[in-house]
C-alpha cells in the first residue's frame, strides 16, 4: 500500500536501546509501489527486462493451455495511491518447479476474508543474468545501488550470519556451501549483501562483486555459548549472568533483524531474500551452563558437570514456559516487520542433521537437551514459515535447500488490487490468495500494514523547505571519498600573474576501510589541461626530487607518511580537466579520478574572494606554527573533532586599490546564522585574512563558516563547510 512512510533506524543503535527498553519495536507504516524501470530507446514502452507480461484474459473466455513461445509482450499497467496493494505470488507444482503458464482469472485475493478486484498481473521471472547486450552496473556509490536496487529484473540477497547462536565448528562447516550457492546458483546481476548482528543498518551495502561476499563468508566465525566480550558494547554486559546475556544477544539479534527488514522495505516493494544463518533461538539455559559470571565459564556454578541438576524441576519448566512465552513475542515482531516491507527470511541450520543442542562435555541431562532443541529449531521454523521463505533445517544437503532460495525469486506472479475498504487504521490486514486451478501449491505475503490518517496527512503534506540551494551544494561537499579511495582532495583558487589564476591542489591519504589491508598511496600523477591545449601542470605529487621534511601534518613541513601535499600552478581562467592518478609503492597505479573544474576570473572589476583554505591544530603549540608559516599546507579534510582549532586563510580582491571589508559568521545546516567570527585583516600587503575558529563550543553536527566580502555595493561571498565529531 502505497503513501507511506518508512523508518530506518541503525541496527547497532536499536541494539543498545534494546538493552534498556526490550519492548522498542523499529518498524514500517507500510509499503509503496515502485514503477518498473523502462528503456526510453524503444518509442513503445516494453515490459521491464527481464521480465514477461502474461495476457490478460477478458471474462467469459477460458484461459489458454500454453503461452505462445513469441508472443508480444504487453505493456504494463501501474497503479499508484494510497489504496493500492502488490502482492507476489509463487506458483509451484508438487515437484517444486515453477508453474508460468497461469492467467489473471485463475487468482483469487481476498483481504481480510473479502474478495478484491485484481487490477495488475505479470509474470516476473529472472535468472540473475543480463539480458543481450547488456552489462551488469558495477556499484561504486550510493547512488548506484539506489538505482539498482530499485530495478523489478534484480534479485536482492542478504546474507544475516548470527555468529551469536552458530558454534564455531558449525560456522566452520557452512562456509562452503553457502560460498557454493554465491559462486554457483547467483548470476551475474544478482545483489547481495551481508550482515551481522552488530552491523549499522547503514552499513549494509550490495554489490555485484560476489567473490568479496565469498571472501567475507570464509571469515565467519560462530560465538554460540562463547560470552568473551570482543568489542566495547558486549564489554558492558559481559561479567552479567550467562542467561541474562543470551537474552541481550537474542533482543540484539530481533532488533537487528527488525532494522534490516525495514530497511529492505525503504529500498524498494518488490521480494527480498534474507538467508538467516543460526541454529535457533531460546531464552533460557540449562542449569549445568548458567554461569553467574558470563565471561567466566565454570566459575561459581556449582551445576558444571551434573547433568542431573533441573531433572523434572518444576521450577525448570516454569521458567521454560515463561520464556517461550517472551520469544514468541520476541519473533512476531520481527516476521511482522518482515511482512510489512515484503521481505522473506529463509533460516538455515548450519548443523545440518542434528540430535542434539549440547555438547557432550556440557552434561545437559537429555530432556532438556531435546526440548531445547525443538524449541530453538521451532523458532527457525516460525520465521521461515511467517515471511512466506523455508526453514532449511535438519537435512545435510544445505546446498540442495539454498537452490529453493533462488528458485523462489526466479518465478512469481506479481498482482495489484485496489483496496475495497482502504483502510486507514494501522492495523494489519492478512491478504490470501486462492486458485482456480487445482494440484498447485501458492505461497504470498501475509498480508499488510495499513496507514494511519496522521500518516496519510503526512504523505499528502508538501514538503517542508531545505536550506538554501548554495547551502545544500556546499553541505553535500562534505560527504567523504566513496569506500575503496585512496585520497581525499581539495582544489583552491586565487589571483595569479599576468591575468592568470593560481590553482592549488591538495591530496592526503585515506585510511582503508575496516577490515581490509592495502598498501597506503605514496604518489599522485596530476595533469592539468583546458580543452584542446597543452598541460598547464604535469608533474608528481610529491615531486621524487623534493624532501620531504616529517613535520606534523598542516604544518610548513608535511609527514612524509600521511600528507598533505600540494601544488600550485597557473591557469586560465575557464574549464580545466585534472587527470589524477594515485599511485602505490614502484609507482603502481592504485585509483584513479577525472575531475572537471571552473577556473575563475579574478581580473573582472568586482568584488571576489579565493577559495578558503582551511588548516587544523591539535593543540596551542600547532596553531601558533602554523600561525607562523605562510606555507602551511591547508587540510583537503571538512571533518574535524571538537578539540581541534581551525585557522582559515583567503584572500579578498576589489576594483582598483579598494580594500574590501570582510566579515564572517557560523551557520547552522539549515542556513541560520548563529554567531559572528572574527575576521583578521592582513597586516601588510600580499598578506592573507585569517579566522581563528575553536571547535570546542559546538555541539556534534554540520556547520559553515560564511565569509563575505564587501566593497560600495559589490559583495562576494563563499561558504566552508564542516562537520564535527567527538
Amino acid at each position: 500500500m502505497s503513501g507511506r512512510f518508512r523508518l530506518v533506524v541503525p541496527a547497532a543503535v536499536l541494539a543498545l536501546l534494546v538493552v534498556l527498553a526490550p519492548s522498542g519495536r523499529a518498524g514500517s507504516a507500510g509499503q509503496q509501489p515502485q514503477a518498473s524501470p523502462q528503456k526510453p530507446s524503444s518509442p513503445q514502452p516494453q515490459a521491464p527486462q527481464g521480465q514477461s507480461s502474461q495476457p490478460q484474459t477478458p471474462q467469459g473466455q477460458s484461459p489458454p493451455q500454453q503461452a505462445p513461445p513469441q508472443q508480444e509482450q504487453q505493456q504494463p499497467i501501474f497503479r499508484v495511491g494510497v489504496n493500492f496493494v502488490r502482492v507476489d505470488v509463487i506458483v509451484t507444482d508438487k515437484q517444486g518447479n515453477p508453474v508460468p503458464d497461469l492467467t489473471q482469472d485463475d487468482f483469487e485475493v481476498l483481504e481480510d476474508g473479502k474478495p478484491q478486484t485484481v487490477e495488475t498481473f505479470r509474470f516476473i521471472k529472472l535468472s540473475g543474468n543480463p539480458e543481450p547486450g547488456e552489462t551488469p552496473r558495477e556499484i561504486r556509490t550510493p547512488s548506484d545501488q539506489e538505482f539498482e536496487v530499485t530495478r523489478d529484473d534484480v534479485r536482492l540477497f542478504v546474507f544475516f550470519l548470527d555468529d551469536y547462536h552458530v558454534r564455531r565448528s558449525s560456522s566452520m562447516a557452512v562456509r562452503e556451501p553457502l560460498s557454493n550457492f554465491v559462486t554457483k546458483q547467483l548470476g551475474p546481476m544478482d545483489l547481495v549483501a551481508l550482515m551481522y548482528p552488530l552491523t549499522p543498518v547503514d552499513d549494509v551495502q550490495f554489490t555485484r562483486d560476489h567473490q568479496s561476499i565469498v571472501r567475507a563468508l570464509d571469515q565467519f566465525v560462530g560465538r554460540k555459548y562463547d560470552y568473551r566480550p570482543v568489542n566495547d558494547f558486549e564489554e558492558q554486559y559481559a561479567y552479567y549472568p550467562a542467561a541474562v546475556v543470551e537474552r541481550i544477544r537474542n533482543e540484539v539479534v530481533f532488533t537487528a533483524l527488525r532494522g534490516l527488514v525495514t530497511h529492505l522495505g525503504s529500498l524498494r516493494e518488490g521480494r527480498k531474500s534474507v538467508i538467516l544463518v543460526s541454529e535457533g533461538y531460546t531464552n533460557t539455559l540449562p542449569p549445568q551452563l548458567n554461569d553467574p559470571i558470563a565471561a567466566m565459564p565454570g566459575i561459581g556454578n556449582p551445576n558444571r558437570g551434573q547433568p542431573r541438576t533441573g531433572e523434572a524441576s518444576i521450577a525448570e519448566d516454569r521458567a521454560r514456559f515463561f520464556a517461550e512465552a517472551d520469544i514468541q513475542t520476541d519473533l512476531r515482531e520481527v516476521y511482522n516487520a518482515a511482512n510489512r516491507n515484503n521481505a522473506t527470511i529463509y533460516a538455515l541450520d548450519p548443523r545440518g542433521l542434528t540430535p542434539f543442542e549440547f555438547d557432550i562435555n556440557e552434561g545437559v541431562e537429555f530432556r532438556t537437551d531435546r526440548q531445547t532443541l525443538e524449541s530453538t529449531l521451532d523458532t527457525l521454523r516460525v520465521l521461515a514459515g511467517e515471511t512466506d521463505g523455508r526453514a532449511i533445517i535438519n537435512r545435510n544437503d544445505l546446498e540442495a535447500g539454498l537452490k529453493q532460495v533462488v528458485r523462489d525469486s526466479a518465478a512469481y506472479y506479481l498482482l495489484g488490487y485496489n483496496s475495497k475498504a482502504a483502510p486507514a487504521d494501522g492495523k494489519f490486514h492478512e491478504i490470501k490468495v486462492r486458485l482456480k486451478r487445482p494440484g498447485l501449491q501458492v505461497r504470498a505475503r501475509k498480508g499488510y500494514w495499513a496507514p494511519t490518517t496522521e500518516d496519510l496527512a503526512r504523505a499528502s503534506a508538501p514538503p517542508k523547505p531545505g536550506p538554501p540551494p548554495a547551502v545544500a551544494r556546499a553541505l553535500s561537499s562534505i560527504v567523504e571519498p566513496p569506500r575503496g579511495r585512496f585520497i581525499r582532495s581539495w582544489i583552491g583558487t586565487a589571483r595569479g600573474e599576468n591575468g592568470k589564476t593560481r590553482v592549488t591542489f591538495v591530496w592526503e591519504p585515506l585510511p582503508p576501510p575496516p577490515g581490509t589491508d592495502r598498501e597506503p598511496p605514496t604518489q599522485v600523477s596530476l595533469v592539468a589541461a583546458g580543452k584542446g591545449t597543452a598541460p598547464y601542470f604535469r608533474g608528481r605529487i610529491p615531486d621524487a626530487s623534493v624532501t620531504i621534511t616529517d613535520g606534523a601534518p598542516g604544518t610548513g613541513g608535511t609527514d612524509a607518511r600521511h600528507g598533505p601535499y600540494l601544488v600550485s600552478f597557473d591557469a586560465p581562467p575557464g574549464p580545466m580537466q585534472l587527470r589524477i592518478n594515485i599511485q602505490g609503492s614502484g609507482n603502481r597505479l592504485v585509483d584513479a579520478e577525472t575531475r572537471s573544474v571552473d577556473v575563475p576570473d579574478f581580473t573582472a572589476p568586482q568584488v571576489h574572494l579565493s577559495t578558503p583554505a582551511v588548516f587544523r591544530a591539535s593543540n596551542a603549540r600547532e596553531f601558533r606554527e602554523i600561525s607562523s608559516d605562510p606555507d602551511a599546507v591547508p587540510t583537503a579534510s571538512r571533518e574535524f573533532l571538537r578539540t581541534e582549532r581551525l585557522l582559515v586563510r583567503l584572500d579578498a580582491y576589489a576594483p582598483g586599490n579598494a580594500q574590501p571589508t570582510v566579515t564572517a559568521r557560523l551557520l547552522n545546516r539549515g542556513g541560520n546564522a548563529m554567531v559572528d567570527v572574527p575576521v583578521k585583516a592582513p597586516a601588510a600587503s600580499g598578506k592573507p585574512y585569517a579566522i581563528d575558529l575553536p571547535l570546542a563550543g559546538l555541539a556534534n553536527g554540520e556547520y559553515l563558516l560564511e565569509i563575505k566580502a564587501a566593497a560600495g555595493d559589490e559583495t562576494a561571498s563563499q561558504l566552508v563547510p564542516m562537520r564535527i565529531t567527538s
